[in-house]
């Protein structure tokens, strides 16, 4: 099952992904401009082999709904959510909010 739906942070719009596999559920929050996502996103991939996309992403782990990932301190964020001042620590909510 996938529901997708829209999010209000604060006047902005965001759109939370959630995809019910077996055994586990990928989460995703995303704006025009990036995206947090559960412990199923690769960082290392993105900042290493895929560097030149330039991709604003970061990752939660231990979520098991939005509420949670947005609520949650981030483990790892890309290179260039580092540039947006989007920083591990801080929750995905602060994050999205930064992206919009």
């Amino acid at each position: 099952m996938m529901r997708v739906e829209p999010i209000l942070l604060e006047g902005h719009t965001a759109i939370a992904i959630e995809v019910k596999l077996p055994k586990t559920t990928l989460l995703v929050v995303t704006t025009d401009k990036g995206y947090i996502m559960c412990g199923a996103l690769d960082v290392a991939l993105l900042n290493e082999r895929l560097r030149d996309r330039n991709i604003v992403a970061a990752r939660a782990t231990g979520v098991r709904t939005i509420e949670e990932l947005l609520e949650a301190p981030l483990e790892s964020v890309t290179h260039t959510a580092e540039d947006l001042g989007i920083v591990a620590g801080m929750t995905g909510r602060e994050a999205i909010l930064k992206m919009m």
